[in-house]
């Protein structure tokens, strides 16, 4: 993909199938992407999906937020369990549909029963005590994951938010325009639909990054060096649609 078509990659959002299944607000986002080999990443993928290039290359991401209000159909956020910190492992897939998407190597998260009710849907969440350090000008990450696999686990990253406008930079709106998610049930590949706005991003400058999470799930050596990418985006509301079957390769 080159950065012509990433240009024209902000299109409005498919429209969701319904009935919408989650509604949800990510904010205070902090974004760390690293520049790898489509060959490190394709392994990693759920069969029928291929790693989704950006000038010949994938990505990989770690990625910091506030989770606030998800809850189940739309407006009707869950008190207390739906507020949470998130820190995720995430990578960039496009499936034999077109269908460009993420697949998520883990998700921690500090609400074990989230946890708990998304690892039935084989979603990786993973419990984890998450620290959200914040002055509005920097902003700060920190993880200790409590349960296998890989107890113990830690990250610890932080920026100083920028006031450069990215919004429509065509790596940015190639990290961040997805619509949708990819995962595997029972052998099959699935797709996960969900919409949100333009996102609003600015540019970001690294303060720290020791992690340990990019490791665990399955690619080391990564997060050790400096990220190739840093943005920050205060937030989007977004929702969910129906999962449903794609076809392989």
């Amino acid at each position: 993909m080159n950065r012509d078509d990433a240009r024209r990659l902000w299109p409005r959002p498919p429209l969701l199938p319904r009935p919408i299944l989650m509604d949800q607000r990510w904010e205070r986002l902090v974004f760390l992407h690293w520049q790898v080999p489509s060959s490190t990443v394709a392994p990693l993928l759920p069969d029928g999906c291929e790693p989704d290039e950006f000038d010949g290359s994938t990505w990989v991401g770690l990625i910091g937020f506030h989770m606030v209000g998800a809850g189940l159909g739309y407006r009707h956020p869950v008190p207390y369990f739906g507020t949470f910190g998130e820190i995720n492992v995430r990578l960039y897939s496009v499936d034999a549909e077109g269908r460009r998407g993420v697949v998520f190597r883990s998700l921690e998260a500090s609400r074990l029963a989230v946890v708990l009710g998304t690892n039935v849907a084989r979603i990786p969440y993973r419990w984890a005590s998450i620290d959200i350090d914040d002055d509005t000008t920097t902003i700060g990450y920190r993880s200790t994951r409590l349960a296998p696999p890989h107890r113990g686990a830690t990250t610890d990253f932080g920026i100083v938010r920028g006031t450069r406008n990215m919004s429509e930079n065509s790596l940015a709106v190639f990290l961040t325009a997805r619509w949708g998610l990819h995962t595997s049930l029972a052998g099959r590949l699935l797709y996960v639909p969900n919409v949100h706005r333009h996102w609003e991003l600015v540019d970001a400058e690294l303060t720290h990054c020791s992690d340990e999470l990019v490791a665990a799930a399955g690619l080391p050596g990564v997060s050790t060096r400096p990220p190739d990418s840093v943005l920050y985006s205060p937030g989007v509301e977004t929702q969910f649609g129906k999962p449903y079957a794609v076809r392989g390769r």
